[in-house]
């Protein structure tokens, strides 16, 4: 029971040691745990042994198990608690290795000198035991002296793990592997004295040992699960924030190159294989046009240890361009090599999208200016100033002759103020069509809606307006430049088209506002 029992854990914990990284704490406790199942039945066998010569070939086997049992608890120790003074270790180890040389004779002399003879032993209920009797060796105080070095070391190793702030792992392990590698010293070497005339019960306090190592060693491995669960739910909820926001994150190990990313970025890049991936996949997926720029920037970045925030051109399967951002950081190890790249990939089409709609109708808002300039010179050389230039010349001639009759020259100035009077009218209605109050004051369906009523009453032309959700208020400049282009329409349709009429739509919704300007005229070519 006891050696399946050791047996059992040795083998739990050989797993798991292959699988953590690093796992050398796991390995070496599952060694001990085999080499303490083993010296369980070598133990066995001594107490069953029926002559002297089967007595000392398993009694040179269990000093040399017992042995590696000793330097296996040391050696996890240091790596386990990573303390303790490593002289007392190597002193120790010297010890038991230098009185083991007695154990290679081709009769093992480490314990006893000579063996006079074996004795069965009862105990109650019945059982029996072999117990021998010869000459000892008094060299054997060698072997316990490293076996008690190596008590030392752990008892020192767990004092300055105590000091760390460990302290339940300095008692729980340190502790017990101190108390019991005595305890089985001591009983060991009372059984060699002859002064106990017990067997040996070594494995007894080796399973003690090894119980309070697995259970140290099991609360690990279930703060490692504990830890791998949240950092599974961790990667749950950034996984659904990333896709959320439309974020895609990747790491690249620059050692091994390979890619690590969420499902978005996969999706980002029109990457469907569920394949490890590497750079060369998310650089077959820029735009040809962008694929050398990106893989200098990635280059540049590091070579010169500076995170990168770029944008690039994505060319899809089928065939459609997507933009995307991308920003990076580059992680490196202390000589200044890069080791990890980290960043994160946006799609950003919309906003390209939108900036090139918005060069477009800046384009259309200058165009628009530019052909209110050429009509407004127009109105000023053709109707303004031609009155202007009449009202002068009437002027000139009505002060060279005036008329003799003061009632002639009454009727004369009344003519000149009408001709002043729609002069003035004239220039408030330029002023009017430059800047019309209402834009400000009530939007720019309003503002349209008495454009059009204006127009239509003054050409006699029928104007339909329909409008459906604009907002009342919208950034000036898109206000004005859209007020412009229906002025420049109208004005079009009423002087070229040879349509009695005209429609103007203007419709909005959350993203974008949408306004034409038809009529039934004839067009052109």
């Amino acid at each position: 029971m006891l050696t399946a029992a050791c047996i059992t854990i040795g083998l739990i914990h050989i797993r798991i040691g292959l699988r953590r990284m690093p796992g050398t704490a796991n390995l070496l406790f599952a060694l001990a745990a085999l080499l303490f199942a083993t010296f369980s039945v070598v133990e066995l066998g001594e107490m069953l042994a029926r002559s002297p010569a089967q007595y000392l070939n398993l009694l040179r086997l269990n000093d040399f198990i017992a042995a590696a049992g000793a330097m296996t608890l040391a050696a996890f120790v240091r790596v386990y608690f990573g303390t303790g003074r490593k002289w007392l270790a190597w002193i120790g180890v010297g010890l038991l290795l230098g009185s083991l040389t007695l154990d290679l004779l081709p009769e093992p002399k480490l314990v006893f000198l000579q063996i006079t003879g074996i004795k069965t032993v009862e105990t109650f209920g019945g059982a029996s035991f072999t117990v021998a009797d010869g000459v000892r060796n008094p060299w054997v105080t060698v072997y316990y002296a490293g076996v008690l070095l190596i008590a030392l070391f752990v008892a020192d190793a767990s004092i300055t793990l105590w000091h760390r702030g460990r302290q339940r792992r300095a008692v729980l392990v340190g502790g017990t592997i101190t108390f019991f590698l005595l305890a089985a010293g001591i009983q060991a070497a009372l059984v060699d004295a002859g002064v106990l005339p017990t067997p040996y019960l070594v494995s007894l306090f080796y399973l003690i040992i090894l119980v309070a190592m697995a259970m140290e060693l099991s609360d690990e491995v279930l703060q490692a699960s504990q830890l791998s669960d949240d950092l599974r739910e961790s990667e749950r909820r950034l996984n659904l924030a990333a896709d959320t926001a439309h974020l895609g994150l990747w790491v690249w190990d620059t050692k091994n190159n390979e890619i690590w990313t969420t499902p978005q970025c996969r999706v980002l890049f029109g990457i469907t294989t569920t394949q490890p991936l590497d750079p060369t996949h998310f650089f077959d997926a820029v735009h040809p046009d962008d694929r050398d720029r990106m893989q200098q920037d990635v280059a540049e970045s590091l070579r010169a240890d500076t995170d990168y925030e770029r944008e690039y051109r994505l060319l899809l399967a089928d065939d459609e361009i997507r933009w995307i951002a991308v920003r990076g950081h580059v992680a490196r190890n202390k000589n200044g090599e890069p080791v990890q790249v980290r960043g994160v990939a946006l799609d950003v089409s919309r906003r390209k999208q939108a900036e090139e709609a918005t060069l477009q109708l800046s384009g259309q808002l200058i165009n628009a200016q530019e052909a209110e300039r050429r009509r407004l010179a127009r109105e000023l050389h053709d109707d303004l100033n031609q009155h202007l230039a009449l009202l002068a010349v009437e002027l000139e001639l009505f002060g060279q002759k005036p008329p003799a009759v003061s009632s002639a020259i009454t009727e004369r100035m009344q003519v000149f103020t009408e001709q002043v009077k729609k002069l003035s009218s004239a220039v408030h209605q330029l002023s009017h069509e430059l800047h019309p109050a209402k834009l400000e004051q009530l939007g720019l369906e309003s503002a349209v809606r008495g454009f059009c009523r204006e127009l239509s009453a003054a050409r006699k032309f029928e104007i339909v307006l329909e409008s459906r959700e604009v907002p009342r208020t919208l950034p000036e400049n898109i206000t004005l430049c859209l007020y412009r282009v229906v002025q420049e329409g109208l004005q079009n349709v009423v002087k070229h088209s040879g349509a009695n009429g005209a429609k103007v739509e203007m419709t909005a919704d959350e993203n974008e506002l949408c306004l034409v300007v038809s009529d039934q005229g004839c067009g052109f070519d």
